[in-house]
């Protein structure tokens, strides 16, 4: 066989090959086919567009009855079956059985000071002097917020914890967070799908403090990692008011028929029986607290360690918010303020806006009036307390100057001091001065 002959029996399987592509690829586009093709494309677009519609309907269903079941829940809770403020409604139930405190009424400031000091000693191995102990007590009288400020580990949060314990009310702990601009993260806020109301343990607090005559302490812990002027607005303007029935919070902006007894048109009252202690670092996570809370608030610094000493016992001391604060009446109005000590008042008045343009304000007058009386009745000298008030109310705002080209004149105000109420007499006033001088 020659070559010519096997290449053409080579070839010849694939021409028949060819052939029957071709004969495949005429029964593809015949009328037949094509017809059949279309058939499925129409049914599947079909099916398409049903399961679009079935699914549609569903979707329209669902949403019409989870409409319909919110609007029968809003309008359950608007006749009153379920209430937005559940924890508020359980202590309403609460206040029903609860007893009265069986309160301590004849002990006087001096000894309250006293039992504190050896109640925080004895049950809780807390050592505090008896001078920041009159500190604490008379500024509870001036003010219902306080500033516990000073080093970290000399007892700050410690003593307002133990004040709780001490009166047999437990002090309640608000964590600030460095978010916080605003009142409803003190409060709470109303949530919208679900209908309840978020109730923070402070509005629990106050509500609660509303039908009790016990002294309620809130600690704000870290009070400064956010602006306290900010999320505390609220309160700084409320206590200003004279009128005690007057401080209402807004807690919701309308009224639903089973919201909590005492929640009277949304609004709960800002208690008298609530005193507010922040204790405050200033490092650079925090923020400086302003004049404005500071003029409101009385201060207290715990800078030193107390030594730790023993007492012979100890013992808890319930006293109503109602006594502690007649009896801090009862020491302004018997005791008064020392005329000598209020004709040197009036010098450094003068003194300070001559030289440095501040002056005692109002407020800060009225503060110093109350403030003395009762630290002479809890023990201390009136002179000490307005050393104390005058450092830290006063002075301070020289901080705000620029001291750093008027070193002399610092010099000449404790020369001034000296002179007015003895060499070295006003320790706290003299030491607030220097270190400003030094800081520049």
């Amino acid at each position: 066989m020659d070559f010519t002959h096997k290449l053409g029996a080579a070839v010849s399987p694939l021409a028949d090959g060819g052939v029957s592509d071709q004969t495949f690829l005429n029964g593809l586009v015949s009328p037949v086919v094509v017809v059949i093709y279309i058939a499925v494309v129409v049914v599947l677009m079909l099916a398409i567009v049903i399961s679009v519609i079935v699914n549609e309907h569903r979707f329209t269903t669902f949403s019409d009855r989870l409409g319909k079941s919110a609007d029968r829940a809003e309008r359950a809770e608007k006749k009153g079956r379920v209430s937005r403020f559940d924890a508020l409604k359980t202590l309403d139930e609460l206040k029903k059985t609860r007893t009265e405190t069986a309160f301590e009424n004849d002990i006087d400031l001096k000894e309250l000071c006293e039992a504190f000091r050896n109640f925080a000693c004895g049950k809780l191995h807390l050592y505090y002097s008896i001078d920041i102990i009159r500190e604490f007590i008379a500024g509870l009288a001036v003010s219902h917020i306080i500033i516990l400020q000073g080093m970290s580990g000399t007892g700050k949060t410690s003593l307002a914890f133990a004040f709780g314990q001490f009166l047999e009310n437990p002090s309640t702990v608000i964590p600030v967070q460095p978010m916080w601009k605003e009142r409803s993260d003190l409060l709470g806020y109303y949530n919208e799908f679900t209908k309840r109301f978020n109730e923070t343990l402070l509005l629990q607090k106050i509500y609660e403090a509303n039908s009790r005559k016990d002294i309620f302490v809130t600690i704000l812990d870290e009070m400064n990692i956010a602006r306290v002027e900010y999320y505390f607005a609220e309160f700084l303007s409320l206590l200003e008011i004279p009128n005690v029935a007057e401080r209402k919070l807004e807690v919701v902006s309308d009224r639903w028929p089973d919201d909590p007894v005492d929640l009277i048109g949304g609004r709960v009252l800002l208690p008298d029986n609530m005193w507010f202690l922040g204790t405050a670092n200033n490092d650079d996570s925090t923020f400086a607290i302003s004049d404005k809370v500071y003029d409101r608030a009385m201060v207290l610094n715990i800078d030193v360690k107390c030594e730790p000493f023993t007492v012979p016992s100890y013992r808890s001391v319930p006293i109503s918010a109602e006594r502690l604060m007649a009896l801090a009446a009862k020491a302004t109005e018997e005791i008064g303020v020392d005329g000598e000590i209020l004709g040197k008042l009036k010098e450094v008045d003068k003194y300070l806006a001559e030289n440095y343009r501040i002056s005692f304000g109002n407020r800060i007058m009225k503060q110093i009036s109350v403030y003395l009386p009762v630290y002479q009745a809890c023990g201390g000298d009136q002179l000490d307390a307005l050393d104390d008030i005058l450092a830290k109310k006063v002075l301070r705002k020289l901080e705000t100057q620029n001291m750093t080209y008027r070193a002399a004149d610092l010099v000449q105000l404790c020369d001034f001091f000296n002179a007015l109420f003895g060499a070295e007499r006003m320790t706290q006033c003299l030491g607030t001065i220097r270190r400003i001088a030094r800081n520049g």
